[in-house]
């Protein structure tokens, strides 16, 4: 995503676009402006989130496999069912847990009915961590919205599906 902010301010501005829509007239100005809009939040909220979670020596994807755990309680994950959760590969989940297990954040477990399956779990100082983290990171999230009303808020994650179900237009062959 860093790459993504200067890519999305360097494209074109208002007049550029115009200009590109006399040329090309399946541009729809008002979609590639807010297409870009979209772009340049993202962007930045990745980046915020980024920093937030460098606080802690997380990144997203860390901080992701935390939460699930935290919520699996005693329970615990195996490593397919993070991946699935995370929708990301099990090499990713395997290298993820490897940077918290040696962290000492998790741990994983031989299955108590068959040896050669694992559980993951947090282990206590997995779980002090997200005592810590989680009141300033809700507190955070909410400072990030709050520059909108309740009923925008519920607005945008509206919009926001609406944009998610023309993503098949860009994977179009």
């Amino acid at each position: 995503m860093a790459i993504l902010r200067p890519f999305v301010d360097r494209v074109v501005d208002l007049p550029a676009l115009q200009n590109l829509a006399q040329l090309y007239p399946e541009l729809d100005v008002a979609s590639v402006e807010a297409c870009l809009a979209f772009l340049r939040a993202t962007a930045d909220v990745q980046a915020a989130l980024e920093t937030h979670f460098a606080r802690y020596g997380l990144s997203m994807g860390k901080f992701t496999l935390l939460m699930q755990l935290l919520q699996a309680n005693e329970q615990g994950l195996t490593p397919s069912e993070c991946a699935e959760r995370s929708g990301v590969t099990r090499a990713t989940i395997t290298g993820l847990l490897d940077g918290l297990e040696k962290d000492e954040l998790v741990e994983r477990k031989p299955f108590p009915n068959d040896r050669r399956m694992l559980s993951v779990h947090l282990t206590e100082k997995g779980r002090s961590l997200m005592a810590k983290m989680l009141p300033d990171h809700f507190c955070r999230t909410t400072g990030l919205m709050a520059h909108l009303a309740t009923d925008e808020k519920k607005t945008l994650i509206e919009l926001l599906q609406k944009l998610q179900a023309g993503i098949p237009a860009m994977l179009l062959p």
